[in-house]
């Protein structure tokens, strides 16, 4: 299959000719993980997965950048040393730039659950998408369809528990913003894409905020780390406590994002674990 070009069938999802970037002339090709790829560009960003992990997460992002030809150039240009295993435009065309076999770099500097080899044990998912410096437009409902439906085919595929689709928030979350709080997670965990419940109601109350330091603060750390959050454990409420906090309020709380955990962060939070499967907290607390 030549680079960019169409996979069987997938004419009628081609409203305007994807640009291909020049510097995947010659690039060797693969074929297509998923039926419901419609373009592969190769990129030359990846390596071997980490003593042969294999994935059983899905990361989403957003691209954050003002158009699909500089987001697909970057992922796809030697030397940015970014990637993604998909991209998902606009438009509901999902192109693959990295085998899943593969480890794809596109999570960076991140953990989850104990874990801090990220790439190597996800699939990463790339959504067009001009993010929060560029507008940080919403989410088109064909794309959104298009990201339901090709992480259910990656979670029967890999096994992914819905608890393991996450955002690049919510692995990096002192450096990263996206998919962002206009994502509809809700849409996708109706779809069985992800994990949700009911974010609870917003009220006036006692609040955990910046420089407390109390056994309170100290239990809702040990929450949020069995949840998998990468957080400290030494119950001040300091600035990475809150950068987590807003990362949680961003992915399941998203009305409110101000880093404060009031009664709607922490009964959302304890609802998120006790809805859980057995095997779903993977990170004790101490």
């Amino acid at each position: 299959m030549p680079s960019g070009s169409s996979t069987p069938g997938s004419d009628s999802k081609r409203h305007r000719v994807l640009p291909v970037p020049k510097t995947v002339a010659g690039l060797r090709t693969f074929e297509p993980d998923s039926s419901i790829v419609s373009d592969i560009i190769p990129s030359p960003n990846y390596g071997e997965r980490n003593k042969g992990r294999q994935p059983d997460m899905i990361v989403l992002h957003y691209t954050g950048m003002p158009d699909v030809e500089g987001a697909l150039a970057r992922l796809c240009t030697a030397g940015t040393e970014v990637s993604a295993h998909y991209v998902v435009l606009e438009d509901g065309r999902i192109v693959q730039c990295v085998a899943e076999s593969k480890r794809a770099w596109h999570a960076g500097v991140s953990s989850w659950a104990g874990e801090d080899d990220i790439n190597s044990c996800s699939i990463g998912i790339e959504i067009i998408n001009r993010g929060h410096d560029w507008g940080y437009p919403e989410f088109p409902l064909r794309q959104i369809a298009a990201v339901i439906a090709l992480c259910r085919g990656i979670m029967l595929r890999r096994k992914v528990p819905a608890h393991r689709v996450l955002g690049h928030s919510d692995v990096a979350p002192a450096r990263k913003k996206d998919p962002g709080e206009k994502f509809p997670w809700h849409s996708l965990a109706n779809s069985g894409v992800g994990h949700w419940v009911t974010p609870a109601p917003i009220v006036r109350g006692e609040t955990l905020m910046l420089g407390t330091i109390s056994d309170a603060v100290l239990s809702m750390q040990q929450a949020l780390a069995r949840y998998g959050y990468g957080v400290p454990l030494n119950g001040k409420y300091d600035a990475a406590t809150m950068e987590v906090v807003t990362a949680f309020q961003r992915h399941f709380r998203p009305a409110k994002l101000d880093g404060v955990a009031d009664h709607s962060t922490l009964s959302t939070l304890q609802a998120l674990l006790a809805s859980l499967p057995p095997e779903g907290t993977t990170v004790a607390s101490k």
